[in-house]
């Protein structure tokens, strides 16, 4: 009787979690979407990615099949980071990109300025807030969100930054096949879009935990069920000469809130100190 009532919140509590990740994530495609058709697409101008690729083909082609070009160049992409990155990341960028390829048929094209650097700035923080909010959920937006997260994974380097990378390819593209002007303005886009992209996932930042606790034990099991290492030395206090203990732990900033509410339920006597982490040579896990 007591397993089943412990089972039945846990099973509640999944399902809220994965009804909120789907939710985040059909809003973030809206807001992809928003920010293309009622900023970019009507100056003509990019967000880089895919949907920048999809972009130059519709300018080039005809607009009105920008949506379908956009599903069509994810398909490949995201096949193989179902194979590479995993299930669950991928369903969620499925749902991404087949929101946003809907969210692109259904928003009409309409030019809210007439100035192509303001729809270049606001128009790359509303996408940046899609692809942003999409990686916060567990997802992606699909296309370079899943290269760029792959890269994440395994090297410490910011999202943004690595977006920013790819992303240039695409406008130099723009460049050679349109018009200079448009490239440079989609660049000012593109570099608004990996800061605040950055500013919002913001899970490749690792942090140092120092804990003076006199609950060893008690604090041993409770930091051993996150997902992180946790290496124990032996302290003594400068003022009093007791025997403390200090344990060290690597952490993400994303997981920072969930490590401070377990230190404090555990010892509310303990004394932390945080320290962002600059590298980390070695074994880390780094959470998918």
């Amino acid at each position: 009787m007591q397993v089943r009532n412990l089972v039945v919140p846990l099973v509640s509590s999944t399902v809220a979690k994965q009804v909120k990740d789907v939710a985040i994530i059909i809003f973030s495609a809206f807001l992809v979407a928003s920010g293309l058709r009622l900023f970019l697409i009507p100056h003509q101008l990019l967000s880089g990615g895919v949907a920048g690729t999809a972009s130059i083909i519709g300018y080039l082609t005809n607009p009105k099949y920008i949506s379908l070009y956009y599903f069509a160049i994810n398909l490949p992409i995201l096949i193989w980071g179902f194979v590479a990155v995993g299930k669950k990341y991928i369903c969620l960028s499925m749902l991404s990109v087949v929101s946003t390829t809907w969210f692109l048929t259904v928003i009409p094209v309409i030019k809210l300025t007439k100035d192509p650097i303001l729809a270049s700035i606001f128009g790359g923080v509303i996408i940046a807030g899609g692809v942003g909010f999409s990686l916060r959920a567990g997802g992606s937006s699909g296309g370079f969100d899943i290269l760029g997260s792959i890269i994440t994974r395994k090297r410490d380097i910011p999202m943004g930054t690595v977006l920013f990378v790819m992303d240039g390819l695409v406008i130099l593209s723009l460049g050679f096949f349109k018009s200079w002007d448009s490239a440079l303005y989609a660049m000012l886009c593109i570099f608004v879009k990996s800061r605040v992209v950055d500013m919002i996932h913001i899970r490749h930042i690792k942090l140092t935990c120092f804990i003076v606790t006199k609950e060893r034990e008690k604090m041993l099991d409770r930091l051993t069920l996150l997902p992180h290492g946790v290496t124990v030395v032996n302290a003594e206090g400068g003022y009093s000469h007791e025997g403390n203990t200090m344990l060290m732990t690597v952490t993400t900033r994303y997981e920072l809130a969930e490590l401070r509410k377990t230190i404090l339920e555990t010892d509310p006597k303990s004394f932390v100190n945080v320290l962002e982490t600059v590298e980390i040579v070695g074994r880390f896990r780094r959470l998918g």
